[in-house]
């Protein structure tokens, strides 16, 4: 006797989609499926359509042609995003009132919350800012606020942008760890960012959309292989010019001081030129491309420019 595995609905499935404001298009014939579980990054260029995608996806847009689905229906339909979490730069949340009677209101907007001790947990929001008024707290505590808003309705797929605007390095560090063992739940996420390590460390999957079409759709990892070639970095014992790297095969050369960075498809060779004239070289780092500089490979005109001055959406 064989078993068929089950084909699972898409969470999220965009065919042939088109959005015109006016004469000007947004997308044009853009088609993806999210599946449930998945982290995905949605990137794209300022101007490049990533927005509309995602206000599509949350029935905040209907498109001018095409099919937009989510969960299996329509975007609009209450049971369908009664079913979403959403954490937005702007929440227009009130400030007068504390953390916990927040979170309890915005809890009784659904079906079956988490319980409210659960959501201040899974949020990292200690007892001692949850019984804060909202006003009180840090920019990088008030996006915590956000997520716990977010996530108290227990969703099938939350949808974050820009969810750790306004932290520092370590706060950043902890609130991703927190996103992850969320995601890891079985939740599916999706991530808008400009902070472009941040897709690079939360997401499976990451989609570039430029210019209104999905230019790149692959895990971070097969995205960073596009791009021919290594990132080298190193210290000299005194700062270099531009003129002593003339002629050699790499690009990008970024000149900060005694510290040089550059990319090449032949980094042996550079190096070796390097080392011929005598130079000093310390801090000496060979590796791929990352993310950003995927993305920016990607998102480039023929010329090497990039499109959109090369930071997403």
């Amino acid at each position: 006797m064989t078993t068929t595995t089950p084909v699972l609905e898409p969470v999220v499935e965009l065919i042939d989609v088109r959005k015109d404001y006016g004469r000007a298009r947004a997308l044009q014939g853009v088609s993806l499926r999210i599946q449930p579980g998945e982290v995905v990054a949605i990137l794209g260029p300022n101007g490049a359509g990533k927005t509309t995608a995602i206000s599509l996806m949350l029935g905040m847009h209907r498109p001018t042609s095409g099919r937009v689905r989510l969960f299996g229906r329509d975007p609009r339909d209450r049971a369908a995003r009664s079913r979403c979490g959403v954490m937005l730069q702007e929440s227009g949340v009130s400030d007068v009132l504390r953390v916990q009677e927040t979170v309890a209101i915005f809890r009784a907007y659904y079906p079956r919350p988490l319980p409210t001790a659960r959501v201040l947990e899974l949020a990292g929001l200690r007892e001692e800012v949850a019984n804060r008024k909202i006003r009180s707290l840090s920019g990088g505590q008030r996006q915590r606020v956000y997520y716990a808003l977010a996530i108290c309705g227990d969703p099938g797929a939350l949808f974050l942008d820009e969810p750790t605007s306004g932290m520092d390095v370590e706060s950043r560090r902890a609130f991703l760890q927190d996103i992850r063992r969320y995601a890891l739940e079985g939740r599916t996420v999706i991530l808008s960012t400009h902070y472009l390590e941040e897709a690079d460390q939360l997401a499976d999957r990451v989609i570039v959309i430029d210019r209104g079409v999905i230019i790149a759709d692959d895990s971070p990892a097969k995205i960073k292989s596009k791009v021919a070639g290594r990132r080298v970095t190193f210290t000299m014992s005194q700062p270099a010019a531009a003129a002593d790297f003339a002629g050699l095969p790499l690009s990008g050369l970024d000149l900060r001081g005694p510290r040089v960075r550059f990319h090449s498809s032949q980094p042996e060779q550079v190096l070796a030129a390097v080392f011929s004239r005598g130079w000093q070289v310390q801090d000496l780092e060979v590796v791929g491309a990352d993310l950003e500089e995927a993305f920016i490979g990607l998102t480039s005109d023929p010329d090497g420019a990039s499109a959109r001055g090369g930071q997403p959406e």
